[in-house]
């Protein structure tokens, strides 16, 4: 049977594209596919999306953390989006013949790797065993609130008994979750509160839609706002009704919404193309759909195999 595991890890680095290309390479290098990965100068945020076996995509989390310690200096780092650390959280998911018991236990090995690099490890979602442990928990304060000894009733998973973060790369959040949605809409015509009012109406938190996390942000290079969004819970949120939503409440404080943003792969529930339309997305095309490339990453692995079978013959 193919394993397929993916991890979505999110660097404090989006303004340097030489760095981040080399990230990139050093992924690459331990044969894990990199799907897709993008960054943004105003988040000062990368994020690379990669699957493969499960002892490759740990290999490759492994060096990639290797090379964040080594090249991000989170003491001059800045930016509006919330973190922590170089390699700020680093998500495993299951998506082929793996249950989310598997891609917990990858969380832990890769987690305890990084504990013997000297970098604190908070584990966060299926990966915690606490189920009400959130990254927005672990990142309230910031880097820059982790320079004193960590807080009593927050301290970190691995390495047992540590007192202080990293000093260049802080800490990182070792996850494991289900498929979501990372999705920027941006407006014109409101300002920063705004844009937060709306945030904090939508997420769940707020008494808004299951399994949204919402903010909102100012982005100064591009001088306009943008509402960055994930949505943990796709069959009991669709997309559309969100929109919906942030358009009325954009349109009610005089703006309207310019166009929005799928970071990372695009799940099943945007596939077709009448949605991506109301959505005011881009054509993205079937390599940014993730059934669609993990179809063909297993295709390729299977013919891998079975000519490697017809050899031994």
């Amino acid at each position: 049977m193919v394993k397929v595991l993916e991890a979505v890890p999110n660097f404090s680095e989006g303004r340097d594209l030489t760095k981040i290309e080399a990230l990139v390479d050093v992924i690459l290098s331990k044969d894990a596919e990199v799907l897709d990965w993008s960054a943004d100068p105003d988040h000062n945020r990368a994020v690379i999306t990669y699957i493969g076996d499960p002892a490759v995509v740990e290999a490759a989390s492994v060096a990639a953390a290797r090379f964040a310690i080594e090249h991000i200096d989170m003491r001059s780092h800045t930016g509006v989006h919330p973190r922590v650390g170089a390699l700020d959280v680093l998500p495993f998911v299951p998506l082929e013949g793996m249950d989310m018991g598997e891609a917990v236990a990858s969380a832990h090995r890769v987690g305890t790797e990084f504990g013997l690099m000297g970098l604190p490890v908070f584990f966060y979602g299926k990966a915690s065993e606490s189920p009400d442990r959130r990254l927005a928990q672990l990142r309230r304060g910031g880097f820059e609130g982790l320079n004193a000894a960590f807080s009593e009733g927050l301290m970190p998973d691995i390495p047992s008994g540590i007192e202080v973060c990293h000093l260049t790369a802080g800490v990182t959040c070792v996850g494991a979750r289900d498929v979501l949605l990372a999705w920027n809409v941006f407006a014109t015509g409101i300002g920063l509160q705004d844009a937060r009012e709306i945030a904090s109406e939508i997420r769940e938190q707020g008494g808004g839609f299951t399994g949204v996390r919402a903010l909102g942000l100012y982005l100064s290079e591009q001088a306009r706002v943008q509402i960055s969004m994930n949505l943990e819970d796709l069959v009991s949120t669709h997309p559309l009704d969100v929109f919906e939503v942030i358009t009325e409440k954009v349109t009610r404080k005089g703006g309207q919404i310019s166009e929005s943003q799928v970071i990372g792969m695009i799940p099943d529930t945007l596939v077709h193309r009448t949605i991506a339309d109301r959505l005011l997305l881009p054509d993205l095309g079937p390599a940014r759909v993730l059934s669609h490339r993990v179809a063909e990453h297993i295709m390729e692995r299977t013919s891998g195999r079975n000519e490697i079978a017809d050899r031994a013959e």
